[in-house]
């Protein structure tokens, strides 16, 4: 049922985890898909092979979105190469699996943290929303975390980013409502990517993150893509403003 053919989307940090199931699902759904990546441009080559075997248009630009001329240069890459952007999926994000008391966080973490979680966010918004304003149409998911909902100890400073995502698309989807543009977040709990892979690989650490979610598992990175792709879809055109929870129960919000 769900179908993006003919649909223009750009998605952040598209090289592996959440963002590279989503570009494959985007671009099966029938998306062409541009994409970021930040490190990795072996990475970013595969899932350009693999998600252009759908038959749709997928291509990769080095940015890093913590810049803004980076973010713009994104953009306009984007407009340049699809024609247009219809959907943009903020996911680019980093997440530090040692413990950060409060008291020893410094200010260079602090400011990392903001700047690849929350500015990044910011910086591609700002310039695709100019580009959604004018067509009069657009979808933007942004993607947060249960961190942002409940807070996490010890790594408050990625807590903080990503309660500010979700504070950030409630704003801008009252704001841009208008102009005919949806704007919603998606909010995993934990999930199977490299970035908990450090805590997933050791049984202790399966046994005690487990333990926090009614499913008894942590979700595939398809299963939060494919929320995603339903925000992006026909089937989410009256819904603005919403955090859909992808957690397995960990964390129980409206």
């Amino acid at each position: 049922m769900i179908s993006l053919a003919g649909k223009a989307a750009l998605i952040t940090g598209g090289s592996r985890g959440i963002g590279a199931a989503a570009v494959h699902m985007f671009a099966q759904a029938g998306a062409d898909v541009v994409f970021n990546y930040f490190r990795s441009k072996d990475a970013a080559a595969q899932v350009e092979q693999e998600a252009r075997k759908h038959g749709t248009r997928v291509e990769s630009l080095k940015a890093d979105l913590g810049k803004m001329k980076d973010a713009k240069r994104l953009v306009d890459f984007t407009a340049e190469r699809l024609g247009k952007i219809d959907i943009l999926v903020a996911n680019a994000g980093i997440w530090n699996v040692e413990d950060r008391p409060i008291e020893s966080l410094s200010e260079k973490e602090w400011d990392d943290m903001v700047r690849v979680n929350l500015k990044s966010v910011y910086a591609v918004t700002h310039f695709a929303a100019a580009r959604m304003i004018a067509q009069k149409s657009g979808k933007i998911i942004a993607i947060s975390s249960t961190a942002g909902q409940r807070g996490e100890a010890f790594h408050t400073h990625y807590g903080a980013t990503k309660g500010a995502i979700i504070s950030f698309v409630k704003g801008l989807a009252a704001e841009l409502a208008p102009h005919g543009i949806l704007v919603n977040c998606v909010a995993p709990g934990w999930v199977d990517t490299d970035m908990s892979k450090p805590v997933l690989a050791t049984k202790a650490g399966r046994k005690s993150v487990f333990a926090t979610i009614p499913l008894g598992r942590v979700a595939t990175a398809e299963e939060v893509a494919g929320p995603i792709l339903f925000l992006a879809s026909d089937l989410a055109t009256f819904i603005t403003g919403e955090a859909l929870n992808v957690n397995g129960g960990s964390v129980l919000c409206g």
